[in-house]
């Protein structure tokens, strides 16, 4: 009797595409080539392993060490279509990911990997950068603090403060969302000293200079511009109430209050096909001076002057909701009631009423009359004590809001200042504008780093070079999906198709 055939039913889902993407991007042999391993590695290479968990962490959104192994014993036969016949459920151990997360985390490796990686997807898929989007982000942990070690106390973007936190700073292509550079940094770091390190990690992966730099107004700082405008290259970003203060912004908008300043009426296309304005704005063209090594450097700068209807509702709703609060807060403050300090003073009593302002942002908002009152009455006699006039004083608090001083308030609302060096041939106000607004790429990249599918929170790891390997492994990820969403915009465009 002839021997049957064994027959073995696998699940594939898109273990064959990612797989093949993956290998498109030459990930596999670049590992090899820039992470020389120990001489008791055995078994399937450094990069194939890293492949596979990739796959896995895509397929399945989830980083955890100890699911890989059980998930390729059900899939052998169509990762030994990739990988070959030696490929075994040992190649795929706790173990080994340590093993490789641990190379990973070698700085001078990675750099020179990350940079020839870049170099290489731009050339192979054609893309001609022009734009730079860059932010960060933060992960938190339940992991301990270090004092030297990167998961510290910082301010949480995942709004968890309770938590300490590493830092992650991306620097992405638009509209790709592809990361260029990933910077992995101790969670108490501040943004505005990270922009000019991320830079120079883009040129030296993009090696080319005319690039327009976009970031937040953490970007904005003058030396970060500086070091912009030396290199050759341009920026575009908002800059923040310290840079631009109350009184330059009031300067800036007189001339549109007076009906001396023409503006510009900014559109833009939604994705259900809508087209909205959603703000008006004019520019100034100003004059930098600065000094870098000694040197003076002088360049044109466009300040962009905006006004978003939807920020100037949503803040004026904020603002009146504050008045609300303040009002109802300083009518507590008139009502004596036990347990509550008596006001005795004008002093105290203003105090108090500052307080009051101050928390919920309405200084100058209100007009406040504070009065001493004092009242005499006759004690009458008792016993020995002869009958005298006592002197009592309390405190009048009377307010009310300060209508005009609001009304001026409400013209400042949705007012931003946004700087650029690109010329408006280039980049004329509306582009510019529609540009900073695209900053939901880089959010977008964000979301599916920490969220779905590269599951990079919760972490589950405990030790700082295994989270450092896993988050420039995630960044690899984040890498593929960008591309893959790119080839199939770029073919649904070639063909003039679309998706159903």
């Amino acid at each position: 009797m002839a021997n049957e055939p064994i027959i073995r039913n696998e699940r594939v889902d898109d273990i064959p595409i990612l797989l093949t993407q993956i290998e498109g991007m030459g990930v596999q042999s670049l590992i090899d080539k820039h992470f020389p391993r120990h001489g008791n590695w055995q078994g399937l290479s450094l990069g194939s392993v890293a492949v596979i968990w990739l796959a896995h962490i895509l397929s399945q959104a989830d980083h955890r060490l100890n699911h890989v192994q059980a998930w390729a014993s059900k899939r052998l036969e169509t990762l030994k279509t990739f990988f070959g016949e030696e490929l075994g459920e040992l190649d795929l151990t706790d173990d080994r990911l340590e093993a490789l997360l641990r190379y990973l985390d070698r700085d001078s490796d990675w750099y020179s990997f990350e940079s020839e990686l870049g170099g290489n997807l731009l050339q192979v898929y054609d893309i001609k950068p022009e734009r730079v989007r860059m932010d960060s982000t933060t992960a938190s942990s339940h992991c301990g603090i270090n004092s030297e070690g990167l998961f510290q106390w910082g301010h949480s973007k995942d709004h968890r403060p309770d938590l300490a936190q590493v830092k992650i700073m991306l620097s992405t292509l638009d509209p790709l969302g592809m990361p260029i550079a990933a910077e992995i940094l101790s969670g108490e770091k501040a943004d505005d000293p990270l922009y000019i390190p991320a830079i120079e990690r883009v040129r030296s992966t993009l090696k080319q200079s005319g690039l327009l730099y976009i970031g937040d107004c953490k970007m904005g700082s003058i030396a970060t511009r500086t070091h912009i405008v030396s290199g050759g290259d341009f920026y575009l970003c908002p800059l923040n109430a310290k840079q631009v203060p109350s009184k330059q912004l009031i300067e800036y908008l007189q001339p549109v209050w007076d009906g001396k300043q023409e503006l510009t009426t900014i559109d833009y296309d939604y994705a259900d096909g809508k087209n909205k304005e959603i703000a008006k704005g004019f520019e100034i063209d100003i004059s930098q001076t600065t000094k870098i090594d000694g040197n003076e450097l002088t360049w044109n700068e466009r300040q962009i002057v905006v006004r978003s209807f939807a920020i100037a509702e949503t803040e004026e709703k904020s603002l009146r909701d504050r008045l609300q609060k303040t009002n109802n807060a300083l009518e507590q403050l008139k009502i004596p009631c036990r347990g509550k300090k008596k006001l005795t003073t004008i002093d105290s009593c203003q105090s108090a009423a500052n307080a009051i302002l101050k928390r919920y942002r309405t200084s100058g908002l209100f007009k406040l009359d504070i009065q001493l009152r004092i009242s005499r009455k006759i004690k009458r006699r008792y016993l020995d004590t002869p009958s005298q006039i006592v002197e009592e004083t309390s405190i009048s608090l009377d307010f009310e809001i300060d209508e005009d001083a609001v009304l001026r308030q409400i013209k400042l609302l949705g007012w931003r200042v946004y700087v650029t060096n690109q010329t408006k041939s280039l980049l004329p106000l509306k582009q510019a504008v529609r540009a900073y607004r695209d900053e939901y790429l880089t959010e977008r990249g964000f979301a599916r780093l920490k969220g779905f599918p590269l599951s990079l929170t919760p972490i589950y790891l405990q030790r700082e070079d295994h989270i450092t390997g896993l988050i420039r492994l995630l960044s690899i990820g984040l890498r593929v999906l960008t591309l893959l969403e790119f080839q199939v915009r770029r073919n649904l465009e070639q063909n003039k198709e679309k998706l159903t």
